[in-house]
């Protein structure tokens, strides 16, 4: 297998993992509780495994849009951090996006807990971070 589909899958799986032990510790920061795994099985109505499942298959999708597109689109910055930092804020977008067309098609969304504004910060924090870890997997291309 290609060494950067390599670092792109377990950068995910990392990245995801990362993603996912803040949204478990969010609660002792004074953040909402959050489980992604849950609201997913609850959402399209699946045990909770294939929810957490689907969790950190969309991490590795998600991983697969930095090494193909995004790496790309902040070729320019060379601090890998702050490149992870900018992923991760268009992954934010793009999951609260996605999970509004969801909840439309599937008949709407479970209910949240806690301040809305509080639920926003944890997630773009754990999305940040996120990005922040594939980046640090993911080699970039030698331009020439």
């Amino acid at each position: 297998m290609n060494n950067r589909i390599q670092q792109t899958i377990i950068g995910g799986l990392a990245a995801t993992l990362v993603m996912t032990m803040i949204m478990f510790l969010a609660p002792m920061m004074g953040l909402p509780k959050m489980n992604t795994g849950q609201m997913l099985s609850m959402m399209l109505g699946v045990p909770i495994v294939v929810g957490w499942i689907m969790h950190f298959m969309i991490g590795i999708v998600f991983a697969f849009s930095y090494t193909l597109l995004f790496s790309n689109v902040v070729s320019k910055i060379s601090n890998k951090i702050l490149k992870g930092a900018i992923f991760g804020m268009a992954v934010f977008v793009f999951a609260q996006i996605s999970m509004v067309l969801m909840g439309a098609m599937m008949g709407g969304m479970p209910p949240m807990e806690g301040s809305m504004f509080l639920l926003m910060l944890g997630s773009i924090l754990g999305h940040v971070v996120y990005g922040i870890v594939v980046t640090l997997f993911v080699t970039e291309y030698e331009k020439a």
